[in-house]
């Protein structure tokens, strides 16, 4: 997600996997992203809730003090690990929140068997704003008031979609946190393929592929990976035959465009 130390990331999540198996996942993610926004709206209390002078102890008390009767149990033992942990920076620790809201929701989807929905819808929404400019000045207006983008999605997705992918397509939309809307439904797609331990693969072809062709596409990249990859595959007719491969940084590409830039690259060279 963003530079956090492992450490310190380790311990919050083993406290929360303690915690989340009897919550209500659903609620619990909601009540953890609103408290990573509280978070980045009051910055005397991250200030204080991340001050490596504090001890733990005094932290986890305040949070506690700030919290309890307020969220369930499971958010409220979550956050005061996070304000125990020791962090690089005060952002982390709404960092760390809003991280482990998204596992709470991909955690529910998986119970409710409707995970690889979330996964598709996802990222079938980040290419539907990117081909809609209304849509996606309307989701990125910063001066837009909270409610009105969470009826707009209401609107787009309600009925349509699976309620964890709503959830978290509503949190990167009405909270941004400095990310672009592309840029934060690719970083929690990737947390929901982290619940199933799988890759993610953003996959470019000229023409739409068969059943068939995306199987035997998962199984290639399974056995090069050595972990399942979920596929994403993107029509794109300027790729010009073949098709690219992206998995995090890596890039496969078999394109003629993607040929053609190789040699002019060498020719170059």
């Amino acid at each position: 997600m963003r530079g956090l130390s492992r450490s310190s990331l380790a311990e919050v999540e083993e406290r929360f996997n303690a915690v989340a198996g009897s919550a209500d996942l659903g609620a619990l993610s909601d009540e953890l992203f609103a408290i990573a926004d509280l978070l980045d709206r009051e910055h005397g209390l991250r200030r204080a809730l991340s001050d490596p002078s504090r001890s733990a102890e005094a932290k986890a008390g305040t949070v506690r003090a700030l919290l309890a009767g307020k969220v369930g149990e499971a958010a409220l033992a979550t956050t005061e690990a996070a304000a125990s942990a020791r962090w690089s920076r005060a952002g982390d620790l709404a960092d760390v929140l809003e991280r482990l809201g998204v596992v709470a929701a991909a955690a529910e989807a998986e119970s409710q068997g409707t995970i690889d929905e979330v996964e598709d819808e996802l990222f079938r929404f980040g290419r539907v704003v990117a081909a809609n400019p209304d849509l996606r000045r309307a989701l990125a207006d910063a001066a837009a008031p909270a409610e009105g983008k969470r009826r707009l999605l209401s609107d787009l997705l309600g009925g349509k979609a699976a309620t964890a992918s709503v959830r978290l397509i509503s949190q990167v939309a009405v909270h941004p946190r400095g990310r672009s809307l592309e840029a934060g439904l690719e970083e929690f797609s990737q947390l929901v393929a982290q619940q199933r331990q799988r890759f993610v693969a953003v996959v470019r072809s000229a023409v739409e592929l068969t059943d068939q062709q995306k199987a035997r596409l998962a199984t290639w990249l399974r056995t090069s990976y050595g972990r399942d990859v979920h596929l994403n595959v993107e029509v794109d007719p300027r790729v010009l035959g073949g098709f690219s491969v992206r998995i995090g940084d890596e890039i496969i590409d078999t394109t003629i465009v993607g040929r053609i830039e190789e040699v002019r690259r060498r020719l170059a060279g």
